[in-house]
């Protein structure tokens, strides 16, 4: 029997690879506080995803182009003064997840398959998954080493930004379209609504134990990919659905990584302050 055609191996591949793409792309999330964009996004993605489910096409293509649309309207939004781009994301969130319901009432018998579309369904990846998958960790691989500077600097020093002539604006774009395209890569592993704790969790804790930047995105991916292998590794044993598993072990991650954060401030507090 051929390697790949071992259902549980390709779930192990496909877990590796989502970790390592939730991993990169998540420490950008976390920098940029743009989790609750990302929710928003994992929200609007429904509606394309269900669409594509319905006609047949590839779920990559309805999502990424219904998260595109929302990941503009929101960068353009925030551009505007006056304009409460947090408020308009939230009801996007909301608006997103509405109309994917509503596309799939309108078909019958269609419902048995939405858990798959919002938790996942790892054990059916197939081959064209897997080379999804890698094709696109490969690409915002290359997108995050090449455009480390413009994003880093576009995230923490705006004024700066500008004055080496960058645009910001530009670059808030191409990192939400960036964060898009992840969450709907990420779909068959874990689902829209669970995407968010694979992208963000492991980061977020990654970043309680460091402030370094290369530290911080070599744990985010390591957190993301034990993540995934746990989570499979108890739907496979007990009978759970992977992607809830997932989602669990991420946050179970984040959760005993916040006594590391304590000691780590205390520590640094007694270096600051020695006794006599």
């Amino acid at each position: 029997m051929n390697w790949w055609d071992d259902v549980l191996h390709r779930a192990v591949t496909e877990v590796v690879l989502v970790g390592v793409l939730a991993g990169l792309i998540g420490v950008r999330v976390v920098q940029r506080r743009l989790s609750f964009l990302t929710m928003a996004l994992t929200h609007a993605t429904f509606p394309g995803v269900v669409a594509a489910s319905i006609i047949g096409v590839n779920i990559l293509v309805g999502g990424a182009a219904a998260g595109a649309v929302v990941a503009l309207g929101v960068a353009a939004l925030s551009r505007r003064p006056g304009q409460d781009a947090a408020a308009a994301t939230g009801v996007l969130l909301s608006g997103g997840f509405a109309l994917g319901s509503a596309l799939v009432a309108t078909q019958s018998g269609f419902s048995r398959d939405l858990s798959s579309l919002l938790v996942g369904s790892i054990l059916t990846v197939d081959a064209t998954d897997l080379i999804v998958t890698a094709v696109v960790l490969a690409a915002v691989t290359l997108l995050l080493t090449l455009c480390a500077r413009p994003l880093l600097l576009t995230g923490f020093d705006r004024a700066g930004a500008r004055a080496a002539g960058l645009s910001t604006g530009l670059w808030d774009v191409v990192l939400l379209l960036t964060v898009e395209v992840v969450v709907v890569t990420v779909v068959p592993a874990v689902g829209t609504i669970l995407a968010l704790s694979l992208i963000v969790a492991p980061a977020a804790a990654a970043r309680l134990w460091s402030d370094r930047q290369p530290v911080v995105t070599g744990l985010a991916v390591l957190f993301a990919v034990a993540s995934g292998l746990i989570g499979l590794s108890v739907s496979t044993r007990w009978n759970v659905a992977a992607g809830a598993g997932v989602s669990l072990a991420a946050t179970g991650v984040l959760l005993a990584s916040w006594p590391i954060a304590r000691a780590r401030v205390r520590g640094d507090a007694a270096r600051s302050h020695p006794i006599g």
